[in-house]
């Protein structure tokens, strides 16, 4: 891999390390800086948000996360675009309701202006 495929890489790892962080401490500006407007964050019951949908439950608690804890497993760069496939555990409170996921996932970042955003998160639960 070349040094510009490895600093990017690098830069992505560190963005979704700072994503998972953001929603943890509900750095919610923090998170909406980070995404594409286009944004499409899929739950792991099936359901989809967009960037507005997704910021507005998790600005009014509907949705909460307590823990997370991530590992990223590989990052592929394709062009201007970043595939993160990692696992994520976390506990959530969903509509007053506590859950704990278990989910591999895959986020997509794409490089837009010089600057890499956010643009998808699809999680696929583990079984136990």
């Amino acid at each position: 891999m070349t040094n510009a495929g490895m600093t990017a890489q690098t830069s992505v790892r560190r963005l979704e390390d700072r994503r998972f962080q953001a929603v943890l401490e509900q750095d919610f500006d923090v998170l909406e800086d980070l995404s594409h407007k286009r944004l499409v964050y899929s739950h792991s019951g099936g359901n989809r948000d967009s960037l507005e949908d997704y910021v507005r439950k998790l600005r009014t608690g509907s949705l909460r996360y307590h823990r997370i804890d991530h590992h990223i497993e590989d990052v592929l760069i394709i062009d201007d675009t970043a595939l993160v496939l990692g696992q994520m555990e976390a506990d959530v409170t969903v509509n007053g309701q506590q859950k704990t996921l278990n989910n591999r996932y895959l986020a997509v970042w794409v490089q837009e202006s010089g600057a890499w955003k956010f643009i998808a998160y699809q999680p696929t639960p583990k079984k136990f």
